[in-house]
């Protein structure tokens, strides 16, 4: 089995992988003043809830984009799980050209969107991925990584409105009926949801034209949310990132060449 880890700035997600196929997804916050031992405990007993032996665990691979976590997520797995972690670093075979400036400062779930989204949906392709912060990843027909678009995440910009006008209340992230909000709440949520919907269609359409069109995927804990208000999406795939940190483990797996 393969435990792969996408430790985000806000969430981390865990899947448990045997044969290519996703046993069991986790989807924890991420704590980044925890220590090994929190760590290590807690990657245990997810397994045992889960009935998964841990002396299966074979490979762990970790996508962290959260380096104040790495050294104790690193030492908590080997010493817990009894497994040293390959981790998503500059440098790691990837099978995809990096056509950027700065290769070394790409985030590792962006690389394994882009390797998941080539192998799985071809290319040209977008993946748009709702975290922390929304990322547009652009993948070539030739499968070179050409770059992309960093924006505020929803949660994010939600954050901003709540904190900087003290009169609003902190609301749900759900659209409301209509465009139009009769109180403070629904015009808050059309404002949040609609607003949103019409940036993230706007920047994919700005890249899809300078790209020549594509496939557009989207992923991260919001992809659905978004995507039931636009046509844009081909697919919605929550597993995009962990498929590609198997995709990434096959490349790289201690014994191959």
């Amino acid at each position: 089995m393969l435990l792969a880890m996408d430790v985000g700035n806000t969430h981390t997600t865990i899947g448990v992988f045997r044969n290519g196929d996703i046993l069991r997804r986790f989807r924890l916050t991420t704590a980044r003043n925890r220590t090994v031992d929190e760590l290590g405990l807690l990657l245990r007993q997810l397994c045992q809830w889960s009935e998964i032996a841990i002396e299966n665990i074979s490979g762990v691979i970790v996508g962290s984009v959260v380096p104040p976590l790495d050294g104790a997520l690193r030492a908590a797995l080997a010493t817990y799980l009894r497994v040293e972690p390959l981790f998503v670093a500059p440098g790691i075979r990837s099978g995809m050209p990096l056509r950027v400036e700065t290769p070394h400062e790409l985030g590792a779930d962006r690389l394994c969107n882009a390797v998941a989204a080539f192998a799985e949906y071809g290319g040209p392709c977008v993946v748009v991925d709702f975290g922390t912060a929304t990322t547009w990843d652009v993948v070539s027909a030739q499968g070179e990584f050409l770059g992309g678009v960093i924006a505020p995440g929803l949660e994010i910009s939600a954050e901003a409105l709540f904190t900087r006008a003290a009169k609003l209340p902190r609301i749900e992230l759900a659209a409301p009926s209509r465009v139009i909000g009769k109180a403070t709440v629904d015009s808050m949520q059309a404002g949040l949801v609609f607003g949103y919907v019409g940036l993230v269609e706007g920047l994919t359409r700005r890249v899809l034209e300078e790209l020549g069109g594509g496939t557009v995927i989207a992923t991260g804990g919001l992809g659905r949310v978004i995507g039931r208000y636009t046509s844009l999406f081909a697919a919605i795939d929550e597993d995009l990132t962990l498929k590609g940190l198997r995709l990434l483990w096959d490349k790289n797996r201690p014994g191959r060449g």
